[in-house]
């Protein structure tokens, strides 16, 4: 009972301080679960993010899963979930039922969130590159996971550059011993996982069915927010164009109400795929909020509760620990690639800009601020800048 409250405490915190998409939202993770609280080591943090990077859904949250369910099993792992989304939920349902006319995107505090987000990124980029890529192979590898992923900015290839790097991994350190052993306990079934795997793949052929066979509403709601949630690979900016497509030209809701809830979901903290909660209130009041939130982030909790049992033994074995060691390299670079494009690209314009981010680095990697501070400070630097 008390790491559930632990769990509960933190990552409601971090659900309601975590801005700037699912890449800064790793950096919040590694920075108060591995830094500050050494829930798991490094090595471990690294395998979970690339295993969330091989999976459809929103991987940042499928992280947060995951360090719950390592550290309290499978209500861990509800809880941490609960405390890093429900902020944004409760808000994005707010801004559906009152605020639809609101522009935030354009407030100077606004910005300066998303200047936060380049200094998570930066020291969470770091701190990962000095462990992960200490010699010329896996630096060349992961220059090779940042020139693809630039080069080519499509839903699939991070996939193809993470099983690229898995295989040079296996050719280039499969003579390799790693001396740093981890011995990690899942409190799931393999039993279970098959289960809740099954369900997954069930739920995506039956749904559709369901669908056209009855007329019932919210079967056709969970469906479509469901089957978005399955399908993308590259987090929740690549989810909007599905949900655009579900939903706008069939008429369950205008154009302008999707816009004005997109720039309401870049005012909150949390997973992008909250975004779903508006929409969901926009159709049908606060219910249809929650349904649409289950609905779309159920794939995500089927998938990783299905893969986490199964992986913990893949990594454990030397054939496969060379493979690991190409794909953590790999993910050093898709994050500095992401922190280019579109962290860095979509937020520093200026020289003023470029300045507060390094004070704010400088905040969270000298000073050792607490995040929730560096928050707070970048979002009053910035309003008082865009005053003047």
């Amino acid at each position: 009972m008390k790491n559930l409250l632990e769990i509960l405490f933190v990552s409601t915190r971090l659900g309601l301080t975590s801005f700037g998409g699912p890449v800064a939202h790793l950096g919040y993770f590694h920075e108060e679960y591995i830094r500050r609280r050494k829930w798991m080591d490094e090595k471990t943090y690294a395998d979970l993010v690339a295993l969330c990077q091989f999976l459809p859904g929103p991987a940042s949250s499928q992280v947060g899963i995951g360090i719950g369910v390592m550290r309290a099993g499978v209500l861990g792992g509800i809880v941490s979930f609960l405390g890093f989304t429900l902020p944004s939920v409760i808000a994005l349902i707010v801004f559906a039922l009152i605020l639809q006319g609101l522009d935030v995107g354009s407030a100077g505090w606004i910005h300066g969130l998303k200047l936060v987000a380049v200094a998570v990124v930066a020291h969470a980029i770091l701190g990962m590159a000095q462990r992960l890529t200490p010699d010329l192979p896996r630096k060349s590898l992961a220059l090779f996971a940042l020139v693809g992923t630039l080069l080519w900015q499509t839903a699939f290839t991070q996939v193809g550059v993470i099983l690229i790097a898995a295989i040079l991994g296996f050719v280039l350190f499969k003579n390799q011993t790693d001396s740093e052993t981890t011995n990690l306990q899942f409190p799931i079934s393999r039993r279970f996982a098959a289960i809740c795997l099954t369900l997954f793949f069930g739920l995506l052929i039956v749904l559709p069915i369901l669908r056209e066979v009855t007329s019932l509403e919210w079967i056709a709601m969970f469906d479509s927010f469901y089957r978005s949630g399955s399908l993308v690979f590259g987090g929740g900016h690549v989810v909007l164009p599905l949900l655009e497509r579900e939903f706008v030209p069939t008429g369950w809701l205008s154009e302008e109400a999707f816009l004005a809830g997109y720039g309401a979901a870049q005012a909150v903290p949390g997973p992008l795929f909250t975004f779903a909660a508006y929409l969901g209130a926009v159709m049908n009041g606060w219910q249809g909020g929650l349904l649409a939130t289950v609905a779309i982030f159920l794939p995500a909790f089927l998938l990783i509760l299905g893969t986490l049992p199964f992986w913990d033994s893949l990594r454990r074995n030397p054939k496969i620990k060379g493979a690991l060691m190409g794909v953590n390299a790999a993910v050093v670079g898709i994050l500095i690639s992401a922190f280019y494009y579109p962290i860095w690209t979509s937020t520093v314009f200026a020289p003023i800009d470029f300045t507060v981010a390094a004070v704010l680095f400088s905040m969270l990697v000298y000073w050792k601020l607490p995040p929730w501070i560096v928050v707070v400070t970048g979002a009053i630097m910035s309003t008082v800048i865009s005053l003047f």
